[in-house]
């Protein structure tokens, strides 16, 4: 973190310049010359200032410089010391969600020492601004709201989106993450108070992916509430109103993507995050072919866990085209990840195919060599591919019966097999070897479902992924203890190590903080004005690489 300059030929009495982000706009003239133009601010001012205050780590020379003497205690204290002094206060908390508070509160005063803070203790706090507190953090974001943290566009916006756009005072921003709040983690819909999860996500933009602060801006667009206890809420600080579908709501979308366009230009990064599964997929359908977006619930979460079965794999052996998937749960992140599994397994067959074509050797498990000349001359089938890719909604397996009733994103996954109504039935037929759980419903993989997959599997691989940990569908003393210590496991949301009949497993966790900062930054800084698949499985195979795991779990 690079503490402010100043300028060699400031002296006492005179206003220096402050090391400055280049997205600053001109700072305010400084009280003490008149109203003449300076490049910093000064005094009480600059106290105010997040992006440019230092605390008490301002020297002497600053203070003289910038009419801070008498506005702070004489003691100066280094950044790494405040730093020490803030984590002990941290640590001093029993409540979570007071470790939240009081992040976001250092986040509004020092904006440096903050990101400090988080890149120094990244393993320790990132479940403090990110899952799994964030969740209660939204959940109660209209009692802890002290100031605003992002951008609100309402349906009161509309036929003004852009002049609201124009408000935030920054103006070159690269990265957008944008929610409305109808499908917030397994909690479901929050509405205005959702503005937590974009909050969160472009905080580790910055600390994980190095994106300026001034370059994120985090959005909330606010079209109701269908939550009875938020619309009851006296402190809720969203609209009170039901939500706004269809025509209405497609349109305030639309003015929305169209003003970010003309406002900041084509190569703005828009991340949708946490729309309801009917808004999800249509958005991510429709602005992919026009902007450059990115759908973290969809292709950040399919990313992360892929990569997390390629880092399995060399556990368990075999490859993708080897393994059997079953998912709990068809909505955005079930699908997601079914679908890019179903594309990585296409291309890897390909490689196959043409390899044995030079060879004249058979294909495992989906093509015969007859077939490979043809194969070779067009693309192989991903149909093919997903018939290896089993789902579970909420009203059981997914079949060629239930077809015409399902969701079009479901669809493809739909294949012939007699209707099972539940989870433990389609576990015992199909007998897969990986497990996914996406549902957002906690405890649904019982005991007799772990016991089930151990039965037919040396390892069994069962990736719990629904955050918050409450909603997490096992936890991990859970999948270790039910299946005997052989389960290969993962969890959206942090858990303790187990200790099990002597030994010790760490839990892995598919995080899509491991995804989305690098990947955006990677968008961002290619020029990039679409995103692509083969984006999204670039950025998996090099995070299951051994080289890659800086951040432990796999």
């Amino acid at each position: 973190m690079a503490e402010c300059e100043l300028n060699s030929a400031t002296g006492p009495g005179r206003a220096a310049t402050l090391d400055q982000d280049p997205g600053t706009e001109a700072a305010s003239p400084c009280p003490a010359n008149g109203g003449s133009d300076v490049n910093a601010q000064s005094g009480h001012q600059l106290l105010r200032d997040p992006r440019h205050n230092k605390g008490l780590a301002f020297s002497e020379a600053e203070r003289d410089a910038h009419y801070l003497r008498g506005l702070l205690p004489p003691a100066i204290v280094s950044q790494e010391h405040q730093e020490k002094k803030i984590m002990h206060n941290l640590r001093s908390y029993t409540v979570p969600l007071h470790r939240y508070i009081a992040m976001m509160d250092l986040q509004e005063r020092n904006e440096r020492l903050f990101y400090k803070l988080l890149i120094d203790n990244v393993e320790e706090l990132l479940p403090v601004v990110y899952t799994p507190v964030v969740g209660e953090a939204c959940q109660k974001y209209g009692s802890i709201y002290r100031r605003p943290q992002g951008l609100y566009i309402s349906l009161k916006d509309k036929g003004k989106v852009l002049e609201v756009l124009k408000n935030w005072p920054e103006r070159s921003i690269q990265v957008i993450v944008v929610t409305d709040g109808e499908r917030i983690l397994g909690l479901g819909d929050l509405g205005c108070q959702g503005m937590g999860i974009p909050v969160g996500k472009l905080s580790l933009y910055t600390a994980l992916g190095g994106v300026r602060p001034s370059a994120c801006l985090p959005i909330t667009i606010d079209v109701g509430t269908n939550n009875e206890t938020l619309l009851n809420d006296e402190y809720y600080i969203g609209l009170r109103q039901r939500r706004a579908t269809g025509e209405e709501y497609h349109e305030l979308l639309q003015e929305f993507m169209n003003a970010v366009k003309q406002n900041y230009g084509e190569k703005v990064l828009v991340q949708f995050e946490d729309f309801a599964n009917h808004n999800a997929f249509d958005l991510l359908a429709k602005y992919s072919k026009s902007h450059l977006v990115f759908n973290d619930d969809i292709q950040g979460t399919a990313s992360v866990v892929l990569a997390g079965l390629l880092a399995a794999l060399r556990m368990i052996g075999g490859g993708l085209v080897d393994q059997t998937y079953l998912f709990l749960g068809a909505g955005e992140a079930g699908t997601g990840i079914a679908e890019l599994i179903a594309l990585e397994m296409s291309k890897h067959v390909r490689q196959q195919a043409l390899s044995a074509l030079s060879t004249d050797q058979p294909v495992h498990g989906v093509l015969r060599i007859a077939d490979i000349e043809l194969f070779v001359q067009t693309e192989l089938p991903v149909d093919d591919c997903r018939k290896k890719i089993w789902l579970v909604d909420s009203k059981g397996l997914l079949v060629e019966s239930r077809k015409e009733s399902l969701q079009h994103f479901k669809k493809p996954f739909a294949h012939e097999h007699e209707e099972l109504k539940t989870l433990l039935e389609a576990v015992q037929s199909i007998k897969p070897t990986v497990l996914i759980g996406t549902s957002g419903v906690g405890k649904t993989f019982t005991q007799e479902v772990i016991e089930a997959m151990a039965s037919f599997n040396e390892k069994p691989v069962i990736f719990s992924l629904s955050n918050p940990t409450s909603h997490s569908e096992c936890t991990a003393e859970e999948a270790y203890t039910w299946s005997k210590g052989t389960a290969v496991f993962a969890s959206g949301s942090p858990f303790d190590p187990v200790e099990y009949e002597g030994k010790t497993f760490v839990p892995g966790q598919s995080n899509n903080a491991y995804v989305f900062p690098g990947f955006g930054l990677g968008v961002v800084i290619s020029g990039a004005i679409r995103v692509h698949d083969d984006m999204l499985l670039a950025a998996c195979k090099y995070l299951h690489h051994p080289l890659s795991r800086v951040c432990g779990g796999w």
